[in-house]
């Protein structure tokens, strides 16, 4: 075991300025004794708890075990933050080598039966014991979760629970891995000028700058990176270069060598069932569902398939008039799914009269940055001062000190916007640190949260500004909004504090947050055009604006068959031996459009399967825009999208709250009722 002299201090003691980890004393060399160490550490801790004479209470067993693992947390915060930021050959060696020492770690923990009898006896005798709400929700989690790890299972059951939870990571980390290598390693190398066809300066700068970083700084690179594929779909005249993009980017995962994901999801899917059923569930759903506001799957499927029929009707009507959009080009192809956002934005053009191309230009990433913290500002009186001086762990990384009405720094914000190849696809939110009140066994008094947002915007070409699609605006004010919830928690216990909440209630904050985005007075003073500094002219705001719900039905489409897939991937009674045909056969039996394929098929899907965060949960943004739709009118109910008591009851009855009070109440507590799924249609412009 390694000894407290091999630790590097810069790991587990963070006294880089404002409380952060001095990122640049760290080597990848230092984690693996770090994680042994803070293993061990962590163990001798939950020993001394399990063990103590006393009879157990709240503050000796509940609030001991909230505070422990405190140097295993802080290795494993920045270990990951890596991992899925600023990865390389050393780190990922390590992810696979860590991600089943730390499920074994845990599932040590989870079969401390000494342990599990003082949680348990207070666990039943609860109703005496004079806890606070908080305090109850603090304590069932501690008990579920040593539940769920097998404590009330015989010890051969316990360790085939252990042995599938320390598989199920391994698992998981190799799947998100494969994903990752097949964004990396393919491009699509453009050398002439009959291949950049329609394609604006804004992508043809990006797609230089992205081959220039591959070491091909002649051409220009169609990248798997959703911020360059994406528009090249949209926007790309030669139907032959989208046809093998697209290929490429839905085959993610389905390499056929070392990197394919099928034997990865075929044996996930049967070890989640397995586990859920030595755990006394039905299935994995019925598991992952047991601590969620739906509940049951049969309420998710309500949900889903209501949408999902007004969405495909509407989509069928979209896709006629695209047909004659092809006719009119003197084609004579059906509508194929490398197609569909090419003449959606042509259609989208003679609609609204814009394009995407002529949008772009007025959304430069700082302003729309300002923008984001300037609407925190006007509703929550906070405000985000840069410290470029302060070094993240990459360069690209920006530091923000988020100080209160008063001036007090009351959290940290690191803001990592720009893809790279050693960073995973995707966008998101995280903690390295998060808020509480406890007092530390350091003798500090409670911390103050520190959050990440990660994004994979396409990085401009040296001396060109940054430039967002409209969807990489919303994405950055989504992510805002999740750390928001992390920064403005005011909690006293750090398992429900921030996003430590229901996962179908955790999209709430972040979706909510999108809708300031296109608030008119917000474009007005920050969609500055990047060359002239003009403010993007009204007549283009109001097409904007009356285009929000335009091509709502294919990405209603694309969304609910992920979710839709991922329900009856989880639900089914025996785990399919071919996960990919019994993707293709949900599709078929709901009538998945042939031209629009799904938002993530299940070789690439890294919400369900790099990890179980969202598996059988991925229907919860949805779940979450039927509350933030209801939420938002709450706002406009007022007439002012800022009204600073709604702003108020949202500050205090949701974001402050993490998950000390259920999510119900807090929803209640903020609306007065709970909503029905019409504001959420409305939105997407599929009821009348």
């Amino acid at each position: 075991m390694a000894d407290t002299n091999d630790i590097n201090p810069a790991l587990t003691t963070w006294d880089g300025a404002l409380g952060l980890p001095r990122f640049d004393s760290i080597s990848e060399d230092d984690f693996a004794p770090a994680f042994e160490w803070a293993m061990a550490d962590h163990l001798r801790e939950i020993d001394a708890i399990a063990g103590n004479a006393a009879k157990p209470d709240f503050a000796n067993t509940i609030e001991a075990l909230e505070v422990s693992g405190d140097a295993l947390s802080r290795v494993a915060a920045v270990f990951f933050t890596r991992a899925g930021a600023d990865t390389n050959p050393a780190i990922q060696a390590l992810e696979r080598e860590i991600a089943p020492k730390l499920s074994a770690h845990y599932s040590t923990i989870g079969a401390n039966a000494a342990l599990f009898r003082r949680i348990d006896a207070l666990w039943q005798e609860r109703q005496s014991l004079a806890l606070t709400e908080e305090q109850t929700i603090v304590l069932e989690r501690h008990w579920k979760g040593l539940v769920r790890s097998g404590a009330q299972l015989a010890a051969d059951k316990q360790a085939r629970l252990a042995e599938i939870n320390g598989r199920l990571a391994e698992l998981g980390t190799n799947f998100g891995q494969n994903v990752l290598a097949d964004e990396s390693e393919w491009a699509m190398f453009l050398t002439t000028e009959d291949e950049l066809q329609g394609l604006p300066d804004f992508l043809i700068d990006a797609m230089a700058a992205a081959a220039a970083e591959r070491g091909r700084p002649e051409a220009y690179a169609v990248t798997l990176s959703r911020s360059i594929v994406e528009p090249f779909l949209t926007l790309s005249a030669r139907r032959d270069l989208r046809e093998k993009a697209f290929r490429a980017w839905t085959a993610r995962g389905l390499s056929g060598g070392e990197h394919d994901n099928r034997p990865v999801m075929k044996e996930t899917l049967r070890l989640r069932a397995e586990k859920a059923n030595l755990l006394g569930y039905e299935n994995f759903a019925a598991m992952k569902l047991d601590n969620t506001m739906a509940k049951t799957a049969d309420a998710v499927d309500t949900l889903l398939m209501d949408v999902w029929e007004k969405a495909v009707k509407a989509a069928g009507n979209d896709e006629k008039e695209l047909q004659s959009l092809v006719a009119e080009d003197g084609a004579n192809h059906d509508i194929e799914a490398w197609d569909w956002r090419y003449y959606a934005e042509k259609r989208r053009a003679r609609k609204f009269s814009f394009s995407e191309s002529e949008v772009k230009p007025y959304l430069q990433l700082e302003r729309i940055l300002e923008a984001c913290f300037a609407v925190a500002g006007r509703l929550f009186g906070i405000q985000a001062v840069a410290r470029p001086d302060i070094v993240a762990y990459h360069p690209d990384v920006r530091v923000y000190e988020i100080r209160d009405e008063n001036g007090e720094a009351f959290a940290i914000f690191l803001g990592d916007y720009f893809n790279r190849a050693t960073k995973r696809s995707g966008a998101w939110m995280n903690a390295l640190q998060s808020q509480h009140r406890l007092p530390l066994p350091n003798g500090q008094q409670g911390e103050l949260p520190i959050v990440i947002n990660v994004c994979n915007f396409a990085k401009p070409a040296e001396g060109k500004p940054a430039l967002l699609s409209l969807d990489d605006a919303h994405t950055l004010f989504h992510e805002f909004g999740h750390a928001l919830h992390g920064m403005l928690s005011n909690v006293t216990y750090p398992s429900v504090s921030g996003t430590g909440v229901d996962r179908d209630f955790v999209e709430l904050p972040s979706q909510l947050y999108e809708h300031w985005l296109t608030i008119p007075d917000i474009l007005r003073n920050y969609a500055l055009h990047y060359s002239t500094g003009a403010a993007m002219p009204d007549a283009l705001m109001d097409k904007v604006l009356e285009a929000a719900n335009f091509n709502q039905a294919f990405s209603t489409v694309e969304y609910t068959a992920s979710a839709i897939v991922d329900m009856h991937l989880h639900t089914a009674t025996t785990p399919p031996a071919d996960p990919v045909a019994f993707q293709d056969g949900v599709l078929n039996a709901i009538g998945m459009p042939k031209a629009i394929a799904m938002r993530h098929a299940i070789p690439h899907f890294l919400h369900i399967f790099s990890g179980d965060g969202y598996a059988a949960g991925y229907y919860s943004y949805m779940w979450a825009e039927v509350l933030d739709a209801d939420a938002f009118e709450a706002f406009e109910e007022t007439g002012n999208a800022f009204d600073p008591e709604t702003a108020r009851q949202l500050l205090d009855n949701i974001l402050s709250k993490g998950g000390s009070v259920r999510a119900e109440a807090a929803y209640r507590a903020f609306r007065g009722k709970m909503p029905t799924p019409d504001a959420m249609l409305r939105g997407r412009g599929l009821l009348d």
